[in-house]
């Protein structure tokens, strides 16, 4: 989990400087170099999705209880829609040009997608749309199970408990994939995709990046994170908890013994 965590934190710097590297005058008119950096980008994504879902399989897999049907599942259907994805992620790099463009004196390369790769594009989209919302109705289910337990058991209410960090980091993440899944479904709309290159378009666009860099590489890491922060708190506690109950002892073996 150190590694995945490390992973996805220092994979967010290499794809902001990568991205910020396509939209610079002096790159970008070489459309060789401009098309390569847009293409690593597009796979980082990608990579970093993959790490992601194993995070979220790990965590499901907890939540369950180390069921070994309910990793199998996982495991399957992960395996399915990645496979599908790098599938068409591949066919999608090959189908994609680089075009010099002139706007105001300045050399941009500009991305042209040929054949059907829109489409493709839709697919992707729609493919980690089903892995994110399959999953999150694994969390709500096992959790709403795991509260109506401690609701039954506890006569003072439900517990700040593992289960409700868990839900709380889900709930964020899967909030901001939703909000870019809605950018990605706008975005194919015959206003916006009619011209790509307007103003208004492109800072949707940018808008829209903002969200999946916040997504990936913050709320992502966030996944692990606020599980350590809830165990460091809990340690924490713990050891207050112990050093109280010495000192008190001291205290009445001190009294006792004047």
């Amino acid at each position: 989990m150190t590694f995945l965590y490390l992973s996805v934190r220092y994979a967010g710097i290499g794809y902001v400087v990568m991205y910020m590297l396509v939209n610079v005058p002096t790159i970008s008119t070489t459309d060789t170099v401009s098309l390569i950096v847009y293409n690593a980008c597009s796979w980082m994504s990608d990579i970093v999705n993959a790490i992601l879902g194993v995070i979220m399989i790990a965590r499901l897999y907890a939540m369950y209880q180390r069921s070994r049907k309910m990793l199998i599942f996982l495991i399957v259907i992960f395996l399915a829609i990645r496979i599908a994805n790098a599938v068409m992620s591949a066919i999608i790099t090959m189908q994609t040009l680089g075009e010099e463009l002139v706007l105001s004196g300045i050399h941009q390369c500009l991305n042209v997608y040929a054949g059907n790769t829109q489409l493709m594009v839709s697919m992707t989209w729609m493919l980690d749309t089903v892995w994110e919302v399959l999953a999150l109705c694994l969390a709500v289910w096992i959790a709403v199970k795991h509260f109506h337990e401690l609701r039954q058991h506890s006569t003072t209410g439900i517990i700040r408990d593992c289960f409700t960090v868990l839900m709380q980091t889900h709930v964020s993440y899967f909030a901001s994939f939703l909000a870019i899944s809605c950018f990605q479904i706008g975005f194919f709309s015959p206003t916006l995709s009619a011209d790509q290159y307007s103003l208004d378009t492109q800072i949707y666009l940018g808008v829209r990046k903002i969200f999946q860099i916040v997504e990936l590489f913050v709320l992502g890491p966030r996944l692990i994170l606020g599980v350590r922060e809830y165990h460091a708190e809990l340690v924490a506690n713990y050891d207050t908890a112990i050093a109280m109950t010495y000192q008190e002892r001291v205290h009445v073996s001190t009294s006792s013994s004047v």
